[in-house]
């Protein structure tokens, strides 16, 4: 029987993380971001099924052979999942398979259910490989600031809460951030208008997380506030970690122009949650 893991036993599912893999599933095992964890059995788990905290999807890890786990799958989302992703405002389940073995697994169990896919890039990028050159200069206007207490606290800033929005949805709470996490903004005229933090964090990898406000896009903030964040990782013996669709040209594009180079791709599965 499929059953949730208690927060401070998702040490017994290390032995679960492909470290060739997804470094948010090791960030949630190891308590650094929020999620929640189902195993096959809670005492020596085999098989489990993550839930990333900041609900961008769902993740199948450890044994692919699991016959048991694998027959009680779909029942146990359909009954247990589905009515708290609802709640949630979710519309669709995104599954990822932390190692290709699970991906016809993903596609047998789930075919009867509208099951699509897309194709994602993850990227590292070395000190070596840095292109710090093509770091934008921006108009004086512009103020680049670090995330940290002082500026979440800054009431001057007229939409501070864009802020504060991003940060609770990846960690439990601010403090986590500040002790773990590296994060840049683009202020203007009394407005953040981009923003690169530690979306997760695991061992000595940093993921980025980029968000612009939409009227601003398309004048290398994005691009700026990536260097300050992997100027920072470097500083920090850190591993800026990269994790976009191959489809997200404009992520891609930015990855590229700093040195990021491809550690591998890997197929996303979704389907209607009904």
């Amino acid at each position: 029987m499929i059953s949730e893991l208690k927060m401070s036993d998702f040490n017994r599912c290390q032995h679960l993380i492909n470290k060739d893999g997804h470094m948010e599933v090791e960030a949630v095992i190891l308590g650094n971001n929020p999620g929640r964890i189902f195993v096959d059995n809670p005492e020596s788990p085999d098989a489990a099924f993550m839930w990333l905290g900041n609900n961008d999807g769902f993740f199948l890890l450890g044994n692919e052979k699991n016959v048991v786990f694998r027959k009680q799958l779909d029942h146990f989302i359909e009954k247990n999942i589905f009515p708290e992703a609802k709640m949630q405002g979710l519309n669709d389940l995104e599954i990822i398979a932390h190692h290709p073995e699970w991906n016809p697994v993903i596609e047998t169990i789930f075919k009867q259910r509208n099951l699509e896919n897309w194709n994602q890039r993850v990227y590292q990028l070395s000190q070596t490989n840095y292109i710090a050159e093509k770091e934008p200069i921006l108009n004086r206007q512009y103020q680049m600031t670090k995330i940290n207490k002082a500026l979440y606290e800054n009431n001057t800033i007229e939409n501070i809460e864009f802020l504060h929005t991003n940060i609770i949805e990846f960690w439990a709470s601010t403090q986590h951030f500040f002790d773990k996490g590296i994060g840049y903004c683009i202020v203007y005229d009394h407005q953040i208008v981009s923003i690169c933090f530690s979306g997760f964090v695991a061992e000595k990898q940093q993921c980025i997380n980029i968000e612009t406000v939409e009227e601003y896009r398309g004048k290398m903030l994005a691009q700026k506030a990536a260097h300050l964040f992997v100027q920072e990782c470097f500083e920090k013996n850190e591993i800026p970690y990269w994790d976009c669709m191959v489809e997200n040209s404009p992520s891609v594009a930015v990855a590229e122009k700093l040195g990021f180079t491809k550690k591998f791709e890997y197929k996303g599965y979704q389907f209607p949650i009904g």
